[in-house]
C-alpha cells in the first residue's frame, strides 16, 4: 500500500502543493503537516486588515474545513516534525518523519515547505514584555490586543512589514516611530526615491522615522518595556515595540537530511533539492532567477510560493514543469498601495514616471535599456502594463516610459505591433 506525498509545513505553498497533487490526478494519500493548531491561512493580512479589525481570524483561513476530508488531504495540524530520515533503499525521497510527540508518518514522496521565522534581536532587555514579533496568526491576535491599549508604538526595522504595521498603529492614533539601520527605507526591494517617497509619506501621516539607527537594548519596568536604547544613547519611550527585521528561512530538517543550504534550501527550476527525490517550495527556499534561470535569489512572495509548489507538485510526479513567471508583489501602507512586477536586482538605470508628491507615480527599472521590473504607488495601470511586457519578454522604450502623459499599454501595443517594409 502506498504512503503517498508527505508535506511538511502547512503553509501556503505546503496547501498549493497539495492541492496541485490532486489536480494533476495524483490518487496517492497525501498528508499535510504543521505545527500550527490552525489550518493553512492567508498571511499577508496580518499586518494590514487584519491588525485593523477588518478582517477576522475566520476569514483568513485558505479553505474551509470540509475540503481537506472532500480532497482527501490528511491535514495534521499542531505537530512538529522533529525528525526525518530517507529509506536507504526503496522508491528515492521515501522515508518515515517522527513529530515531537513521536508520532510517526510515513512516506513515499516528501516536501519541504516549512517558511521562515522572523529573525529575532538578541539585546539587553529581549525578554521584556511588550516586546513583539510579526510572522504568524497568533502573533498578530497578540499585536492587535495590544495596540488596542498602547499609546506610545516602537517598530524596529524599515521593511515591509514594519511599515505596514506602523501604518495601522498611526491610523488607530498612536504615537509611532520607526527605527531602521540603513540609510533608507526598504533599502534592498526599492531605488533610493521610492524609499525617500515612503519617507516622507510616513512622516505627512505622523509617523517618525529614524534613519541610520541601530537598537542597543531595551529598557522596563515591572518586566514591562518601557523605552527603546539606541547606541546614539537616544531613548525612545514604548509601551509596545513590533520587531520586524527580517526572516531567517527554516533549515533545520533540510540539513537533517544533509540537503544543501545558502541562505535557504536550495532548489532548481524544478523545485528538486540537492537529493532529487525530495522538492521543496515557498519562503523555505533559494532558486534560480525565476525570468532569467541565473544566480540565486529568495523570494518572499504568494505568488512564488504558489506557483513555486504547482512546479514542485509535477516533479514529485515525474513531470519537469520549468515554469518561469515574472515575479509581483504587494503592500498595502494604508492608502498607499505599492505594486511590484520583475526583479530590479542589477538594474543600472531607471526612470521615475509621474510626481512621487502626487502619492501616484511609478518607477521603472532598467539595466542596459532592457526592462527589468517596476515599483507602482497607486498607479494600477502602469504595473499591469509592466507586468505584462516582463511576461511576453519585451521592454517598453525607456525615453518614453517617463511621460506619465502616454499610457504605457499604448507603448507595449506600438512595441508588439511588426514592423512595416519601407
Amino acid at each position: 500500500m502506498s504512503n503517498g506525498t508527505l508535506i511538511v509545513g502547512a503553509s501556503q505553498a505546503g496547501l498549493q502543493l497539495a492541492v496541485s497533487l490532486r489536480q494533476l490526478g495524483d490518487t496517492a494519500p497525501i498528508t499535510l503537516v504543521g505545527e500550527e493548531a490552525h489550518p493553512p491561512y492567508q498571511r499577508p493580512p496580518l499586518s494590514k486588515d487584519f491588525l485593523t479589525s477588518e478582517a477576522s481570524a475566520e476569514s483568513l483561513s485558505l479553505r474551509a474545513d470540509v475540503f481537506y476530508a472532500d480532497a482527501r488531504i490528511d491535514l495534521v495540524s499542531g505537530e512538529r516534525v522533529s525528525e526525518l530520515a530517507l529509506s536507504s533503499s526503496g522508491l528515492p525521497g521515501s522515508g518515515v518523519a517522527t513529530t515531537a510527540t513521536g508520532r510517526s508518518l510515513p512516506f513515499d514522496r516528501l516536501a519541504l515547505t516549512v517558511g521562515a521565522a522572523p529573525r529575532r534581536l538578541a539585546l539587553p532587555g529581549d525578554g521584556l514584555d511588550g516586546i513583539c514579533y510579526l510572522r504568524d496568526r497568533d502573533d498578530a491576535v497578540d499585536l492587535r490586543g495590544r495596540l488596542a491599549d498602547a499609546s506610545c508604538v516602537v517598530v524596529v526595522g524599515g521593511g515591509f512589514i514594519g511599515l505596514e504595521a506602523a501604518s495601522v498603529a498611526r491610523a488607530l492614533g498612536k504615537t509611532v516611530t520607526v527605527v531602521e539601520a540603513a540609510q533608507r527605507l526598504i533599502p534592498r526591494a526599492v531605488a533610493p526615491v521610492v524609499s525617500e517617497f515612503y519617507r516622507q509619506a510616513h512622516a505627512r501621516r505622523g509617523t517618525g522615522v529614524l534613519l541610520s539607527s541601530q537598537v542597543s537594548g531595551f529598557g522596563g519596568a515591572d518586566g514591562r518595556v518601557t523605552e527603546v536604547l539606541l547606541t546614539d544613547g537616544t531613548r525612545l519611550p514604548a509601551d509596545l515595540v513590533l520587531v520586524g527585521v527580517g526572516v531567517v528561512p527554516r533549515t533545520e530538517l533540510a540539513e537533517q537530511l544533509g540537503l544543501e543550504c545558502d541562505g535557504g534550501i536550495v532548489v532548481d527550476s524544478y523545485a528538486r533539492t540537492s537529493n532529487p527525490g525530495v522538492a521543496a517550495a515557498g519562503d523555505c527556499t533559494v532558486q534560480p532567477h525565476p525570468t532569467t534561470g541565473l544566480g540565486r535569489v529568495r523570494l518572499e512572495s504568494v505568488q512564488n510560493a504558489v506557483t513555486q509548489a504547482g512546479t514542485a507538485a509535477a516533479t514529485l510526479l515525474g513531470t519537469l514543469q520549468d515554469a518561469r513567471t515574472v515575479p509581483w508583489f504587494w503592500s498595502h501602507q494604508g492608502d498607499l498601495k505599492l505594486q511590484i512586477a520583475g526583479l530590479s536586482t542589477g538594474y543600472d538605470d531607471f526612470v521615475v514616471r509621474g510626481e512621487p508628491d502626487s502619492e501616484r507615480f511609478s518607477v521603472l527599472y532598467y539595466r542596459r535599456d532592457e526592462l527589468l521590473a517596476i515599483d507602482s504607488v497607486n498607479s494600477p495601470g502602469d504595473y499591469m502594463a509592466v507586468r505584462k511586457a516582463l511576461s511576453e519578454q519585451v521592454t517598453i522604450p525607456r525615453d518614453r516610459a517617463g511621460d506619465p502623459g502616454t499610457p504605457l499599454k499604448t507603448l507595449l501595443a506600438q512595441r508588439a505591433e511588426p514592423v512595416q517594409p519601407r
